[in-house]
């Protein structure tokens, strides 16, 4: 995963001006109203509506912002669409396997501008299960490695109940049963560690490696797809390597 996580970093990055901000927050938004309309507007109560809640505030998204999403999923906000989680399967160019996970108020529009982003980026959308036999759901977390003893740190992940801990000089990962993603994440508060990313997400089984060129391809164009309204997260199983890194930096 560290690849995927340097590249995260890098989008991170990119995504720091205005427009790209404005992007972040409708699709915190989303999330926020799912999690609330899923189970209910009290943080205290509601363990994804307060990950949620965390995740908009590490990215300095206004507080009117996060009520008036909590107030559109319990529907207090009666002209409010109603939104949907929908996870589609497709593929990229050269055969990388892809889950997008989408928050949609339309179904029908969501699949169109889909279909025609994976086209014009030389894939093409999968039928329900063609790749998701690819992908497990696991707990994932990030954060920065300074500040943190590393054998401090696999031994509070290990007794969370994860099953593999990442290092780099960078970048501390955490990768366990997505049935463990709460007590790690509380292992996490008693550090008082604010994670950069901590989520539930698509792993694949096993990574497919192309060359540094045709991966800084792929990563663009699923870059543009991220970019559509509906689209929340993608996931491949690309393998993103250190040549391909160096080349974005570039």
């Amino acid at each position: 995963m560290s690849g995927h996580s340097k590249w995260s970093t890098i989008k991170r990055k990119k995504g720091a001006n205005d427009a790209k901000r404005g992007a972040i927050f409708t699709r915190l938004s989303k999330e926020i109203s799912v999690a609330a309309r899923e189970g209910g507007g009290d943080p205290e109560s509601n363990f994804s509506l307060r990950l949620k809640i965390d995740k908009a505030r590490a990215q300095n998204m206004p507080k009117d912002n996060i009520e008036r999403a909590i107030k559109r999923g319990t529907g207090e906000l009666k002209d409010a669409a109603v939104l949907e989680q929908i996870t589609y399967e497709g593929y990229a160019a050269h055969g990388i396997a892809l889950m997008i996970e989408c928050i949609s108020d339309n179904r029908n529009r969501t699949v169109a501008n889909l279909r025609h982003g994976l086209k014009m980026a030389g894939g093409s959308l999968g039928e329900n299960g063609s790749v998701a036999w690819q992908f497990e759901r696991i707990a994932y977390f990030s954060f920065p490695a300074e500040g943190h003893d590393v054998d401090e740190m696999f031994e509070m992940a290990v007794e969370a109940g994860a099953d593999d801990v990442i290092f780099d000089e960078e970048t501390i990962e955490i990768i366990g049963p997505m049935e463990n993603f709460k007590s790690i994440n509380d292992a996490l508060d008693v550090k008082k560690i604010t994670p950069e990313e901590a989520e539930i997400k698509y792993q694949p089984n096993q990574e497919s490696e192309l060359d540094p060129e045709k991966t800084v391809s792929v990563l663009e164009s699923l870059e543009r797809i991220e970019e559509l309204d509906d689209v929340q997260n993608i996931a491949s199983n690309l393998k993103i390597t250190e040549e391909a890194l160096a080349l974005i930096a570039e």
